[in-house]
């Protein structure tokens, strides 16, 4: 794995646009795996403020809430339309149906997408547990999109951007670990004390189902973007 040490999330930010411009401009990269959360909020503030042009561009997301409809202010729909979309326009942008009646056929239906847009580029952020994605500690390395169960950790993480705990939802479709691995590469990014024993596990840990995110190891191209206090736990550096 490349590691890129940064001062904070702002620069971390801009570091991760590089990413992506280098693949545009230098690998002809069409296609983008997207993350939500409040990692790569950075990175899409620079996106939004320069003058590349996406209207050419597919997005693919990585998940989405169980149960919330893409006007929800609450979904990840609306998050990347806020934060993205509506002010960079993509040629298109996928994100799982939340409102989904039949739950096989929504991940059979975003597997494809996926099979028919290969992603060149797969922005990362990482849970405090080690999760990629919602992929909890216990999934498999194989798995492709499903509906999980979001463990309570995981919850209490996402409690901050909701009223109160209880409305936040308990369930999620999420791109698997099999599907993220797929990506050409892989741009991870975590800041905060919050991530350090998530990274060094991922980083310097057996290869486990215990931290998913660990699955990293076999990819042949990730770089890992973080600052001092999530890079802290790392002996190797």
């Amino acid at each position: 794995m490349n590691i890129i040490k940064v001062k904070d999330q702002a620069e971390g930010g801009k570091k991760a646009f590089e990413l992506i411009q280098s693949a545009m401009k230098e690998r002809n990269a069409k296609v983008l795996g997207l993350a939500t959360g409040s990692s790569p909020i950075t990175m899409y503030e620079e996106m939004v403020k320069s003058d590349v042009d996406f209207s050419d561009m597919v997005a693919i997301n990585l998940d989405e809430y169980v149960g919330l409809s893409e006007t929800d202010s609450q979904s990840y729909r609306v998050f990347m339309n806020e934060n993205l979309f509506n002010k960079k326009p993509f040629k298109n942008s996928y994100v799982p149906n939340g409102m989904a009646k039949n739950a096989e056929e929504e991940c059979e239906r975003y597997d494809s997408i996926i099979e028919e847009n290969p992603i060149d580029l797969q922005i990362l952020g990482i849970g405090t547990n080690g999760h990629i994605g919602f992929n909890e500690p216990g999934t498999p390395f194989d798995s492709l999109t499903r509906k999980v169960d979001l463990v309570e950790s995981t919850i209490e993480s996402n409690k901050r951007f909701f009223e109160k705990k209880e409305d936040v939802p308990t369930q999620a479709y999420s791109m698997g670990i099999g599907s993220i691995m797929k990506a050409k590469e892989i741009v991870l990014v975590a800041y905060g004390e919050s991530k350090v024993n998530a990274l060094k596990g991922m980083i310097e840990g057996e290869m486990t189902e215990d931290c998913p995110a660990s699955a990293l190891q076999k990819h042949p191209n990730v770089t890992v973007i973080a600052d001092e206090a999530a890079l802290a736990g790392l002996s190797s550096l």
